[in-house]
């Protein structure tokens, strides 16, 4: 069932859906068995240039439809991923691992985001600016940039490559993306909808292959006049570099390492029953996920407590079972990255309160786990475990779990839990993070700003802002004629 259920892999290139036939491939694994369940085929050089020059011919048309033609595609393409909504779902799960309800979810989400985008393509305005005479104008205009290099990662193997796509489009750019070879059904399907829907061919080409080498191929070429990224800031770093030696602009959505202030007057129930969701999202694999909790002295007995029991009553197992509350992580490399954090945490006396044990044998599963009184210089409280795995530590001051809370390279998400007013209007504007969510876990929506601060990153992924990312400003100065 599990071989039989994933789909054939293609290269989407000017229109054309090619098969791997006698190119290279990279195997896709089921991490819930480590099962081999198909392959993806890996671009050529040749291939990777085609896609470039099919964005670059594409651009000017796409540039110049209406707006309103290009968001009646973007639409139609939103409604049949919902159409599709299973048979996408299904096959997510197969690559990614997350349970088949959160992958069904996933489906619509994007679908949402997509519809959402598609409203902003019409309300890109200019200005006009008062000028020094009668008989002439000064206008600001904003035009799209042209075509995108785009590059996505696997723990949201939909949304992302939607969000960036969708944004693109919307602007009127042209899109050369290469999602993750980990999971590259779930973008195949987005790139099979957009098809489907009447995009024109080449406004969006879809490749898998070496990231390195198809990155550095991408954004060398003059064909290509933006680059947009989401995954680890060590990557985003790399590309960061190569992007300024050709002076190109780059939009960055990297990692996170979300602090959760929990003041003394917070309301435990709601803190506890939305933590143990939150947390355990996506295997913990989002970079908005809460990783540092932050628990006045007065309640972090209490709370740890009744975390640890709620963890411990998890039932991990396959995505495909319905019975299952949280998957197995998606690849071998994150599993292998739990232990040595977990081992480092103790060894400078942190005490492990929930969890701290996996299962690599038939399947990449790991127990959530709490650890408490984790010291500030355990790796745990700078590194992003990008996993099921959450900590503790105490406070009194509110200054001071502020200075923590920021004392960190990354700047994407915050959390506040507090009863009280004036908490809740004074911190927020004091922590350094793009999003701050109060008494409440979860961090944007489908059409709100999307982005971090400090090494998570610069631009925004979601709502208007991010269709202004791939815009830029003309000045139409324009006078009568003498």
């Amino acid at each position: 069932m599990t071989v039989a259920a994933f789909p054939e892999t293609f290269l989407f290139i000017d229109g054309e859906w090619i098969p791997a036939a006698d190119r290279a491939t990279i195997d896709v694994e089921n991490p819930a068995s480590g099962v081999i369940v198909g392959t993806v085929p890996v671009a050529t050089d040749e291939d990777v240039d085609r896609a470039m020059a099919a964005a670059a011919r594409a651009f000017p048309a796409w540039r110049d439809l209406s707006p309103h033609r290009r968001s009646a595609i973007l639409v139609r393409a939103a409604q049949l991923l919902r159409d599709r909504t299973e048979e996408i779902a299904v096959a997510m799960t197969l690559e990614n691992g997350k349970l088949l309800r959160d992958s069904r979810d996933e489906v619509s989400y994007t679908a949402d985001i997509i519809e959402s985008l598609a409203t902003e393509a019409p309300r890109r305005f200019g200005t006009v600016l008062p000028g020094g005479s009668a008989d002439g104008r000064t206008m600001l205009v904003s035009e799209p940039v042209g075509p995108v290099a785009a590059f996505t990662t696997w723990n949201y193997p939909l949304t992302v490559p939607g969000r960036k796509v969708a944004a693109a489009l919307a602007a009127g750019c042209t899109v050369v993306i290469k999602p993750a070879e980990e999971t590259p059904a779930s973008a195949l399907a987005l790139a099979r909808a957009l098809d489907d829907a009447g995009l024109p061919a080449g406004v969006v080409s879809m490749v898998f292959g070496d990231p390195a080498a198809i990155s550095e191929r991408m954004i060398a070429s003059p064909l290509i006049r933006k680059i947009s990224f989401t995954g680890s800031t060590a990557v985003g770093k790399l590309l960061a570099r190569t992007a300024a030696d050709h002076v190109k602009p780059i939009m960055l959505e990297l990692g996170g390492h979300a602090p959760v202030l929990v003041f003394e007057d917070a309301d435990l129930d709601s803190l506890i029953a939305g933590s143990v969701g939150s947390k355990l999202h996506n295997s913990g694999q989002s970079c908005g996920s809460p990783i540092r909790f932050y628990v006045h002295e007065s309640i972090h007995d209490e709370f740890v407590r009744r975390y640890a029991a709620e963890l411990d009553r998890v039932r991990v197992g396959d995505g495909m079972d319905e019975h299952s509350e949280m998957g197995p992580l998606a690849n071998r490399r994150r599993f292998e990255a739990m232990q040595p954090l977990i081992d480092d945490a103790v060894s400078r006396g942190a005490t492990l309160a929930a969890g701290g044990t996996g299962d690599g044998a038939s399947g990449y599963y790991w127990r959530p786990t709490l650890l408490t009184n984790v010291p500030d210089d355990a790796d745990l409280m700078s590194v992003e475990p990008f996993g099921p795995i959450a900590v503790t530590s105490t406070f009194t001051d509110e200054g001071e779990v502020i200075r923590r809370a920021n004392d960190v390279a990354f700047g994407l998400a915050a959390y506040l839990f507090t009863e009280s007013a004036d908490r809740v209007l004074r911190v927020p504007a004091q922590l350094d993070a793009g999003m701050v969510s109060v008494n409440r876990f979860g961090v944007g929506a489908r059409d709100t700003f999307f982005g971090g601060r400090k090494q998570s990153g610069y631009g925004s992924e979601g709502g208007p802002e991010a269709v202004e990312e791939y815009m830029v400003k003309k000045l139409i100065a324009q006078g009568a004629r003498s």
